[in-house]
């Protein structure tokens, strides 16, 4: 009599084991089933992500080698090459294109090329640097509203470029006629402590500028100056005060970093 108690509970145990596998079976197959999908999706992602970089890579060491070679053109389609294939390389390649169109007096796709350069990166040097040389740009014919809303952001605390920032800022003030506002900005510049030397001694050839009157007509030569058709040459200039040629050498447009990275 035991022994048919004990069978019956073993056919029951075993239809239980039955139902278990009937019902849980088919769903562990089909997480099994997501689990080998997504780990062969994140490879084949992998794999394409190493792909595109080796490409952008070996595109922009082409377009590099191409200017040294003095190839403008065949650098350029190098560096689009790279741009597209996108990742890492995409900032520098922007960066070395806008270095490209400036140029060719192309300012207005330079800033483009600059813009996107800023947007493109997520390293807050390269993207700040982007950000800067676009401002640079636009410092020479923007209204002073439009030169403060690119450079504001840069100039914040703990911003990678602030010094160079915020020296940017100032001669832009000094361009426009803000002098004392100019020359506050150019004083802290001096004082300030993270401030590179070469920044420091700008801000005090600028103020000592500022202070004797010659910094006055540095707007106006700027105005002159991009007033000036592109394709003629300036003659040649009478020799100006130290203070004013070192408050020229201050000047953003010419402190700009070469596109070259």
């Amino acid at each position: 009599m035991v022994d048919v108690f004990e069978q019956v509970e073993e056919e029951l145990r075993s239809e239980r084991y039955r139902r278990l596998a009937r019902t849980w079976l088919p769903v562990l197959g089909g997480l099994l089933a997501v689990a080998l999908a997504a780990a062969l999706a994140w490879w084949g992602w992998q794999s394409y992500v190493t792909s595109q970089a080796d490409k952008a890579s070996a595109a922009y060491q082409k377009g590099i080698e191409a200017l040294q070679t003095g190839n403008a053109a065949e650098a350029g389609t190098a560096f689009a090459e790279a741009a597209n294939a996108g990742g890492g390389y995409k900032a520098l390649a922007l960066m070395q294109q806008g270095g490209l169109a400036l140029a060719d007096k192309k300012t207005t796709e330079a800033v483009a090329l600059f813009d996107e350069a800023a947007k493109a990166s997520r390293d807050p040097i390269l993207s700040d640097m982007a950000a800067l040389k676009a401002a640079f740009l636009v410092m020479d014919t923007g209204s002073l509203e439009d030169v403060q809303k690119r450079l504001e952001p840069l100039a914040r605390d703990k911003r990678p470029l602030q010094p160079f920032a915020q020296e940017a800022l100032a001669m832009a003030q000094l361009q426009h006629g803000k002098t004392a506002e100019a020359r506050q900005a150019f004083v802290q510049l001096q004082l300030g402590q993270d401030v590179p030397d070469p920044v420091r001694q700008r801000a005090q050839a600028a103020v000592q500028a500022i202070d004797t009157g010659t910094a006055a007509s540095l707007p106006a030569i700027v105005k002159a100056a991009a007033a000036l058709p592109a394709a003629a040459a300036a003659p040649a200039a009478p020799a100006a005060p130290a203070d004013v040629a070192a408050a020229a050498d201050a000047a953003p447009a010419a402190a700009a970093p070469a596109a070259r990275p």
